[in-house]
């Protein structure tokens, strides 16, 4: 969180697996309750309905102002972050993000959905908020991941930012973002997760919970039979192999370009794909997006923009 004035530039990463801000992240998940839950802790109740959050799954939508779960999620987020602060009330400027090539047709519907309402008032963890939103920043993912660093990856360096819904896939040259050569891809880990369900499920007529694949996923192994554990490696390699494949579409060149990966499906390139001796760097900061949106809010904002 950033401040500027009295007001306070709070960055969210509305991703389809985790909502990121600069301190904390939680499962992008939500369930819906007619009265209180049997657990509690991360209910928040808002305009008198509860929602237990990080709870369930967020499954893909092409816009994500289409339901009303985002904004819960957001009031979540915010409150989350300001907690940090051991803050209740605030004047906020959301800085959040879109995929690189929605981002022109879906930025001033997003802008609207988050600031639908400019007083809210709801209660997150039993303590009450009282939030002005003021205004919302909306920009390009993946970019925003390496912003505040982008002056170091030299020569001509294909970014892939790879969050659970999509793959987003841009291009410098000697720091300098080329505008013409963006792309996102609807293949993020979740499609892996998918492909891993299929195959375990045909090869062994079980299905296999996704805690275990998200383990797998994450580490490379986990404490199962080593049968399981083979087929759920063989599919996660597939889905890297069509990863690289869909990087070489766009143009990469793995004798001429340097490769950065954000966002979380890095651990997956790390596990599943010999990167010795490859020119691959890697964001290891999940929150690294959701840093950037802050960090251009406030570069706009501070020139008066």
């Amino acid at each position: 969180m950033k401040k500027i004035n009295d007001k306070f530039i709070i960055g969210i990463d509305h991703g389809y697996g985790n909502i990121k801000m600069a301190n904390c992240c939680f499962e992008a998940g939500l369930l819906k309750f007619d009265n209180d839950p049997p657990i509690t802790r991360n209910m928040l109740i808002y305009e008198g309905k509860k929602y237990l959050i990080g709870e369930g799954h967020k499954e893909f939508i092409p816009e994500k102002g289409m339901d009303e779960d985002y904004y819960i999620l957001t009031l979540a987020a915010i409150a989350r972050e300001l907690s940090e602060y051991e803050m209740t009330e605030a004047d906020v400027i959301i800085a959040a993000g879109l995929p690189l090539t929605w981002f022109g047709t879906q930025k001033e519907e997003f802008v609207k959905y988050l600031m639908k309402n400019r007083k809210v008032d709801f209660v997150f963890r039993s303590t009450e908020y009282h939030i002005t939103i003021s205004d919302v920043r909306v920009y390009p993912q993946g970019y925003a991941a390496i912003v505040e660093n982008i002056g170091y990856l030299k020569g001509l360096t294909m970014v892939a930012d790879i969050g659970n819904g999509t793959m987003n896939i841009f291009c410098t040259q000697s720091g300098k973002l080329k505008a013409e050569h963006m792309f996102t891809e609807k293949y993020g880990t979740y499609q892996c997760t998918l492909a891993v369900r299929e195959k375990f499920l045909q090869k062994t007529g079980r299905e296999i919970d996704d805690f275990i694949i998200d383990e797998v996923l994450q580490k490379g192994t986990a404490d199962i039979d080593e049968a399981d554990l083979k087929i759920i490696r063989e599919a996660s390699e597939e889905y890297v192999r069509n990863i690289f494949r869909k990087l070489r579409e766009h143009g990469y060149d793995e004798k001429t370009m340097n490769l950065c990966i954000a966002g979380g499906g890095g651990c997956l390139i790390k596990n599943f794909f010999n990167i010795e001796g490859k020119r691959i760097k890697f964001v290891e900061d999940i929150k690294a997006a959701a840093r950037g949106y802050e960090y251009m809010a406030l570069l706009q904002l501070s020139n008066g923009r």
